[in-house]
């Protein structure tokens, strides 16, 4: 370009070496410091003196020194000759001299007619804003769950058990009706004894009423399981939701970072033409290029697979995928970790399960302690006696009772006694273990929940704003031509990196917050208790052990 193009509409050296100072910030040797050679070395008093020029162009003066360091033969006196001219004409009054008159927005932009840049921010919910379909929200979601998920129709069927089982325990014994016959063939002169009788056992010391309390506590066992499957259900829901929220901001970011590094790589790859890049720069670029891009392309794989967790909660496993609606960073589950480890240790379900199980071990320790008492058993009848009298007819109809009693000589239940108390002290043994246990689990799912909240508010209020500072003073630099390219990238790019680890962050906070408020019931495929397991209230996947928090210096988790 020549180099009245260059300093067109400026009228001054300053603003040419402006722009040239520019032209080294990229990189990219301009001609015209090639030309001048030493001009850029010049005292500063010097150049300042040369700015009030008005009559004398700014062409004049440079095409001076480009004669003067064309022409390398000739002598220094040359050279200082011109200087001294030069001199005296800055300091000479001009008549013709007439102030610029340049409109604000040439001023601005008269450097070479280079296009403004505008920084780009990350901001969250890009997705939600170019949906193309109706957003899928978590209030449909946990509709869904509720009308779909088996686990749920489980927990229903097992109370319904409970209660059939509690129902039966409570029936009285039937009754025994039976012929009785004796001496039926009456011998060679007739006669015999034939009839009926009815027997019944009589169930003496309230052990029905013992029996049915042992089953209701059976029933509200099952009752509070399903009140666990529901909170565990939800909880599920709630975690897998938020999770297909984050996967979908991570795809958009990640989707930007490998733009931004394919920018940098081909940045890199015009350098590398003018010579100010090696190859070895070059290939590290478009490693990372490609890197960024596969991490793009995984994370659409996580978004699929998260979509799928999601859709089997909600008994839907062909629900298309959808956009979810939701907001990561506002509204998220503020907690005060002593109290939630509290709260779970004293209120968890599986706190009342273990409650309800010692209740139910006390009520079976009391039916057994009334089985020894023997039941009556009453049988009564009537036997129609054909024996012929001295009279011509038959004796006729004879009554006939029986009552008798179990004597507890050798058997009184000592055994089953026995049993049911340790089964009592185990119970309460296990009320005990069940809330130092859900206090270690929630200790870890609170240490997480801390960490992941210190981590989130750190990026959002500390280097969040420091990086995008950082980021937009470096776009103004080049804005003025005092920063290159390649560095606006990079600081981009750092921008970009830590949006993508504060997107972590707010997972862990939304889903560790949830955990907690879910006392940490988090599958919710899961099936509810049989009725013989209730009494379990801790399994293995009811609690899940949560990962330790990496601090920022770890590598984050990539999808």
């Amino acid at each position: 370009m020549p180099l009245e193009a260059r300093t067109r509409g400026t009228g001054t050296p300053a603003c040419a070496i402006r722009y040239a100072r520019h032209q080294q910030n990229l990189r990219v040797p301009h001609p015209w410091f090639v030309r001048v050679g030493s001009f850029d070395r010049m005292p500063h008093s010097l150049l300042s003196s040369l700015c009030p020029l008005r009559s004398f162009s700014a062409n004049s003066v440079l095409s001076l020194f480009s004669f003067s360091g064309s022409q390398s033969m000739r002598s220094h006196k040359t050279n200082f000759a011109a200087l001294i001219f030069i001199l005296f004409t800055a300091v000479l009054p001009s008549p013709a001299q007439q102030p610029m008159n340049m409109p604000q927005d040439q001023m601005q932009h008269h450097h070479m007619n280079i296009p403004v840049v505008q920084p780009v921010y990350p901001h969250l919910g890009r997705a939600q804003e170019n949906a193309k379909s109706i957003l899928f929200t978590l209030e449909e979601a946990q509709r869904l769950a509720a009308e779909s998920n088996p686990t749920l129709r489980q927990a229903e069927a097992e109370i319904r058990a409970a209660k059939a089982r509690q129902q039966q325990s409570a029936l009285y014994p039937n009754p025994t009706v039976g012929y009785t016959g004796d001496e039926i063939r009456g011998g060679s002169f007739g006669g015999g004894k034939q009839g009926f009788f009815v027997q019944q056992t009589v169930v003496t010391a309230g052990k029905l009423a013992r029996s049915r309390d042992v089953f209701s506590k059976e029933t509200q066992l099952a009752e509070i399981e399903a009140q666990e499957q529901k909170i565990r259900v939800e909880t599920s829901v709630k975690t897998a939701f938020l999770r297909v929220l984050a996967a979908q901001e991570l795809l958009d970011l990640r989707r930007d970072l490998s733009q931004i590094e394919q920018n940098y790589a081909e940045s890199q790859r015009q350098l590398s033409n003018t010579g100010q890049a090696d190859e070895s720069e070059v290939l590290d670029a478009e490693v990372d290029a490609q890197r960024l891009r596969l991490s793009a392309r995984m994370q659409e794989n996580t978004l699929r697979e998260e979509w799928r967790s999601l859709a089997a909660l909600l008994g839907h496993p062909d629900l298309p995928l959808a956009t979810v609606s939701g907001d990561l960073e506002h509204n998220w589950p503020d907690l005060n970790e002593d109290q939630a480890v509290e709260s779970i240790a004293t209120q968890s379900p599986a706190t009342r399960i273990a409650d309800a199980s010692a209740a139910r071990a006390s009520a079976e320790l009391a039916r057994a302690k009334r089985e020894p008492i023997p039941d009556l058993q009453i049988r009564g009848g009537l036997e129609y006696n054909n024996e012929l009298l001295d009279v011509p007819h038959a004796a006729g109809w004879e009554g006939l009772a029986e009552v008798g009693v179990q004597i507890p000589i050798f058997n009184r239940n000592q055994g089953n006694i026995a049993a049911a108390s340790a089964s009592l002290d185990r119970a309460n043994l296990e009320k005990q273990r069940v809330a130092l246990t859900l206090r270690d689990r929630a200790a870890t799912a609170a240490d997480q929940y801390a960490n992941a909240k210190l981590m989130a508010l750190e990026y959002r209020e500390e280097m969040l704003p420091r990086a995008k500072k950082a980021y937009t003073l470096m776009v103004e630099k080049y804005g003025l031509m005092l920063a290159a390219n390649p560095r606006v990238l990079q600081s981009q790019r750092k921008l970009f990196d830590l949006q993508a680890e504060y997107i972590v962050a707010l997972e862990n906070v939304w889903t560790a917050g949830i955990a907690l408020q879910g006392f940490l019931l988090t599958d919710g495929l899961e099936a509810p208790a049989r009725p013989g397991e209730v009494d379990r209230p801790i399994r293995e996947t009811n609690l899940p052990l949560p990962d330790r928090m990496m601090s920022p210096t770890d590598s984050m988790p990539r999808p």
